[in-house]
């Protein structure tokens, strides 16, 4: 019973860190912190500059269209970039852009934690 239950805390631990966004290559920063999942959507760009919500690629329109939707959902929602380190920083700009004139306030970006040498 107590090896259940402490396996149950770790994997439930371990899906606290897991992004919500598609599988991508996240930059490296030292100042980089855990993020909070709630409240939280995740747009990912990718290394060729595909953008998802979440898991689901999406067109442009289809991005805007979200977002607005969204943030009339939840007028204090937080937006996570969630960006490739070889996508274009025109890509990541623009999510970042349309995000701000959507209304948000609280918009993130998402890196991994640099390792001191």
């Amino acid at each position: 019973m107590i090896f259940f239950l402490l396996a149950t805390f770790v994997l439930f631990t371990l899906s606290l860190n897991k992004s919500n966004g598609v599988k991508v290559m996240l930059p490296q920063a030292e100042s980089s912190q855990p993020r909070d999942p709630n409240g939280t959507i995740t747009i990912s760009v990718t290394d060729t500059g595909t953008i998802a919500w979440e898991h689901d690629f999406i067109s442009l329109q289809e991005f805007i269209n979200r977002l607005k939707a969204y943030h009339l959902a939840e007028p204090e929602g937080r937006i996570l970039i969630n960006g490739d380190e070889n996508a274009l920083f025109n890509s990541a700009l623009y999510v970042f852009d349309e995000a701000r004139k959507a209304g948000f306030q609280k918009i993130y970006i998402e890196t991994k934690l640099r390792r001191k040498s």
